[in-house]
């Protein structure tokens, strides 16, 4: 079992060099899922995710996720979801308007 650091958009693996694999055979290996969450916050990428890699049968297992000193989302990002209505009588498109106005305002 080994507990590597995976770029989100890319689905590559952070190697002992700093570079980026494809190959999560030769993604740097870390002790904890907390010491790669560390690590993975101060590398220059956007979203990450903590996985748990299992060579024997080539299974993955997210242990976690973040942000690393990658770009920012850009404007708006968060204003695009879409807030469905699961319950009658909830009124989804008002509170979506009411996310959309609070994210504007941070």
């Amino acid at each position: 079992m080994n507990i590597l650091i995976e770029n989100d958009e890319t689905s590559e693996y952070l190697t002992k060099g700093g570079q980026w694999t494809k190959n999560p055979l030769e993604g740097r290996q870390f002790p904890a899922s907390e010491a790669a969450f560390q690590i993975a916050k101060r590398e220059v990428v956007g979203k990450f995710n903590i996985v748990c890699h299992i060579p024997q049968t080539n299974q993955f297992i997210n242990l976690n996720h973040g942000r690393g000193k990658g770009l920012p989302e850009p404007e708006g990002r968060a204003s695009e979801a879409t807030i469905t209505n699961p319950t009658p009588g909830f009124d989804a498109p008002n509170l979506q308007a009411q996310a959309a106005e609070n994210v504007q305002q941070t």
